[in-house]
């Protein structure tokens, strides 16, 4: 599943190209998540001013209006002046004068959501209840650990939440918790202003990280130019169940955790 620093480096991977680009047309392939809320003929003459971010969610400002994409569990975005016609698993095409910025999801999970701004419905509703930035300067620790200490929660289930800080996945929620070297089971509530702010670290430098390396491909994900990411090859504790720790050798536990896997190391988090 894309996480946020998938869709960061499937941002920077276009914004530049498109940026300024008038669009010419829009097409749907099959019904997304959710419904476009305008016909993609209006999207037409329109022109791409900006692209942002805002957790996993990306944001075309236009001239008028605002497109929200989100990639889903499988998707992906193409970007490029020569692409074959939309094929079973393409839902989606803006064909601007810089190139057509395709959605490709074989799982249709994803989706492309028009409003009239970002605090108009639909997407004041799909935004309003993300947490902080991570990357931003909103990534405020003291307000980090306010938030967590109203949480009873085992911790990294309150960071994949995404309502006190956003973007922290999966796989990145188990990498951040071994560099803060605090256990994934521990209530959130619990930890001390010390320990929450090496986790503040922790979050800032691994997803740093991530975006630097392309983001994670464990299976399909390739930024809007194909290219894969490479962050899974350097992880210290995903994936690597049974495996020593890079640090003290313990072997690597995997356990369950809201049906998802979680790794750590029993000896340097606590």
């Amino acid at each position: 599943m894309p996480e946020l620093p998938e869709v960061e480096v499937t941002r920077r991977s276009f914004a530049e190209r498109i940026r300024g680009a008038r669009v010419l047309s829009a097409a749907m392939g099959k019904p997304l998540r959710w419904p476009l809320g305008i016909e993609p003929g209006m999207l037409a003459g329109r022109t791409v001013r900006e692209v942002g971010r805002r957790g996993k969610y990306l944001l075309l400002w236009m001239d008028e209006g605002v497109l929200l994409i989100h990639l889903g569990m499988s998707g992906s975005l193409n970007f490029s002046s020569q692409l074959p016609p939309l094929g079973a698993h393409d839902h989606f095409d803006l064909v601007t004068s810089a190139g057509t910025l395709r959605l490709h999801d074989p799982r249709r999970f994803g989706a492309v959501v028009w409003a009239e701004s970002e605090h108009a419905d639909p997407a004041r509703k799909l935004l309003a209840g993300l947490g902080m930035e991570p990357l931003g300067e909103d990534f405020d620790a003291a307000r980090f650990h306010a938030g967590l200490k109203l949480r009873r929660a085992p911790i990294k289930q309150v960071l994949l939440a995404g309502d006190v800080v956003v973007g922290v996945g999966n796989i990145y929620a188990s990498e951040v918790l071994f560099l803060a070297g605090i256990r994934p089971t521990v209530r959130a509530s619990r930890l001390s202003r010390i320990r929450t702010d090496r986790l503040h670290a922790a979050i800032r430098e691994v997803l740093a990280r991530a975006v630097e390396r392309g983001g994670s491909t464990l299976r399909d994900f390739s930024n809007a130019f194909g290219e894969t990411g490479h962050f899974q090859l350097e992880a210290a504790v995903y994936g690597r169940a049974a495996q020593p720790c890079g640090r003290c050798g313990t072997p690597i536990r995997l356990i369950r955790q809201g049906q998802r896997s979680t790794f750590f190391c029993p000896e340097c988090q606590a």
